[in-house]
């Protein structure tokens, strides 16, 4: 066991695993985590390390806390083997998807199940001090009744994971000139929330939260080259290339909302800029077409919908379409042909197996979607969309929250932070956890 001493940051000296030691322990502990391996003779199978090293690591991993012993598991013919079982109520990662128009909060184990959740509506461009302020205390109250319903007042948060509507620096977990959101560009996200809760913090782009949500939760799992659209407020994707997900050199890719369609100067997108997808498909886009029509008479069911409300939203001009509004049915109809001839270029150029198409806009009704695969089917390569598959999302509002939470998992149990942590059983009170650099992208 080769094993060195380091002095870490609020924490007496501790002792760090180095070498192959923790790669073969960081191998165990992600076969049991994955359900790939329950018994230890599947994991000797499956990893090619021999019995001995198994036995070893997997007695390590029980001392720290991580696994633990289940039920006997099927014979072989010989005595049964007792299963293993990763430990997920060890601890818990809080979770945060922020959106233009709402925040989504919940508290989540670590094998990524949600145990309580919040969501409201809220406005991003109040501010980073109105806006997570609000997250923190919502936050707070949820990890209070998660640790009553477990009877665990001391249930520790092993990490904070959060989605913005914008982009983000990935390594500094700050915003950068985000477009819809006054006041972000530069604000220390990251380090505010790692003195709140004394615990790594990663933060990224929603998108690409909801992307990873997709991948590890929802209908992407087991697939190496997605494409997740974002249909909102605005719109956004996020790429998973090789099972990896494609951030880009900044953090900046598949900010696909802002890529100009049309060289209109009549309409300006919310960024400053004209021409952008958002500014003629994203759901502000839709809302202010819909307005239009009503305030000028071409669509009945609209304007009783402004008479009776004051607004329009995009949900309501999918609402009129499926009541037959020939409108709003074109409304619908002209923001999915807008969007499918940009995401034609992206599976020509990227050629994914699957694309999935979330956000509230996208759950409206079938005929955005409808117009999306049609144009993509259309104008794509042949070779590119012989087998490519386009799906509504799986997992809905949750992709995002279940995606940051797994963001924090992913990056924790990478070996090169797991051997910081591990001989403690915690990544809890390691803030600087987020600084240790990675020998290979994450999968």
């Amino acid at each position: 066991m080769e094993q060195v001493q380091v002095s870490q940051s609020g924490r007496t000296n501790t002792t760090m695993l180095v070498g192959e030691h923790i790669d073969s322990l960081a191998t165990v502990l992600d076969l049991v985590r994955s359900g790939a391996a329950r018994t230890r003779p599947e994991i000797g199978r499956r990893s090619g390390l021999g019995r001995t090293v198994v036995t070893q690591r997997v007695n390590q991993l029980m001392a720290c806390g991580l696994l633990e012993e289940g039920a006997l598991g099927p014979s072989s013919g010989g005595r049964a083997p007792r299963e293993l079982k990763f430990r997920a109520h060890a601890g818990v990662i809080l979770a945060a998807e922020l959106g233009a128009t709402s925040i989504n909060v919940g508290v989540v184990d670590l094998a990524g199940t949600v145990l309580a959740e919040h969501s409201e509506d809220a406005d991003i461009a109040a501010g980073p001090e109105a806006v997570l302020e609000r997250v923190e205390e919502v936050l707070d109250e949820l990890l209070d009744q998660v640790r009553a319903e477990q009877n665990d007042p001391d249930l520790t948060v092993w990490g904070v994971g959060i989605g913005l509507p914008g982009p983000v620096e990935f390594a500094t977990g700050r915003p950068s000139a985000p477009p819809i959101m006054p006041g972000w560009d530069g604000y220390p996200v990251r380090d505010r929330l790692a003195r709140r809760y004394n615990t790594p913090v990663w933060v990224d782009n929603e998108v690409n939260t909801m992307a990873l949500g997709e991948l590890r939760a929802g209908s992407a799992r087991g697939q190496r080259d997605i494409l997740y659209v974002k249909i909102g407020t605005g719109i956004g994707a996020g790429l998973v290339s090789g099972g990896t997900l494609h951030r880009g050199s900044q953090g900046c890719a598949g900010d696909i909302g802002h890529a100009a369609v049309s060289d209109e100067t009549e309409v300006v997108c919310r960024c400053g800029n004209i021409g952008c997808l958002e500014a003629y498909a994203g759901g502000a886009a839709l809302a202010r077409d819909g307005l239009s029509a009503a305030q000028e008479g071409r669509s009945r069911l609209l304007a009783e919908v402004l008479a009776d409300t004051g607004t329009i939203t995009a949900a309501d001009i999918s609402r009129a379409a499926q009541s037959g509004d020939r409108t709003s049915v074109e409304l619908l109809t002209r923001a999915g042909r807008f969007i499918g001839g940009l995401l034609a270029t992206l599976v020509s150029f990227f050629n994914p197996a699957l694309v999935i198409i979330g956000g509230g806009v996208a759950g409206a009704g079938d005929l955005l979607l409808a117009a999306v695969r049609e144009t993509v089917y259309r104008r794509s390569l042949p070779l590119a969309t012989r087998e490519l598959r386009i799906i509504r999302s799986t997992l809905n509002d949750r992709a995002g929250l279940v995606g940051a939470a797994f963001m924090v998992i992913d990056e924790l149990f990478t070996p090169e932070r797991l051997a910081r942590w591990v001989t403690e059983g915690s990544p809890a009170g390691s803030p600087e956890l987020v600084h240790v650099p990675l020998r290979t992208p994450l999968p």
